[in-house]
């Protein structure tokens, strides 16, 4: 299967030239390790920075300097700084190309659940909503079932809702799942993975591409 860092390794290469992108909480930061020499992106978090670069060398943080998860980063130059009313107007105008976020529950047709399991404490929604409304296009990563071995690509989500119909598509540690006709469509999966162990560990409904890639793990 592929670990957090190879999930975000294979959303890397879903970034193009030019892109304006926000990078959410958990496996997504690690997306900002892996962007390939020859793409230009800039990266936004919502508490107010465009030109967010890779993680800090240990030894070599800044505590100043951190993104919405309040993990510290680095900058790349020509970065800016701006309040956080900037960085939602910026987010709710559209001008953010992509939005990588973790999901608890995505269904078939595209709702994402992300903030909340009803019983537990949580900080806020924090931007999610924002940007599950507005940004272009929007990548989920996530494990692909929970810790008991549940599936967490279901018909519906059970979980309190964060954005609908607004997942375009997912990338677990099985595989790659587009979302179109109310369906999961498997495109790529994990070397490691069969296709039968996928269609076992997937609640929603299910399409089998004629070629599914293999992700080397």
């Amino acid at each position: 299967m592929l670990d957090k860092n190879g999930i975000a390794k294979r959303i890397a290469q879903e970034l193009q030239n030019g892109y304006y992108v926000n990078l959410g909480i958990g496996i997504p930061t690690l997306v900002a390790n892996y962007i390939p020499e020859e793409i230009d992106v800039v990266l936004q978090s919502e508490n107010g920075l465009l030109g967010m670069g890779p993680f800090p060398i240990e030894g070599n943080e800044d505590a100043d300097l951190i993104n919405a998860g309040k993990q510290t980063i680095t900058t790349v130059p020509g970065s800016a700084f701006f309040d956080s009313s900037t960085s939602f107007a910026m987010i709710r105008s559209g001008r953010v190309d992509l939005t990588v976020l973790g999901a608890m529950e995505v269904a078939q047709n595209g709702d994402i659940a992300n903030w909340k399991i009803p019983g537990k404490m949580v900080k806020g929604m924090g931007g999610a909503m924002d940007l599950v409304a507005s940004a272009k296009n929007i990548i989920v990563a996530m494990q692909h079932t929970s810790r008991s071995g549940a599936s967490k690509l279901l018909k519906a989500c059970t979980l309190p809702i964060t954005g609908l119909n607004c997942v375009k598509k997912v990338v677990s540690n099985l595989g790659v799942f587009e979302i179109k006709d109310n369906h999961f469509y498997l495109t790529e999966r994990a070397e490691d993975v069969s296709i039968e162990e996928i269609k076992a560990s997937t609640d929603g409904a299910l399409i089998i591409a004629d070629e599914v890639k293999v992700i080397p793990v």
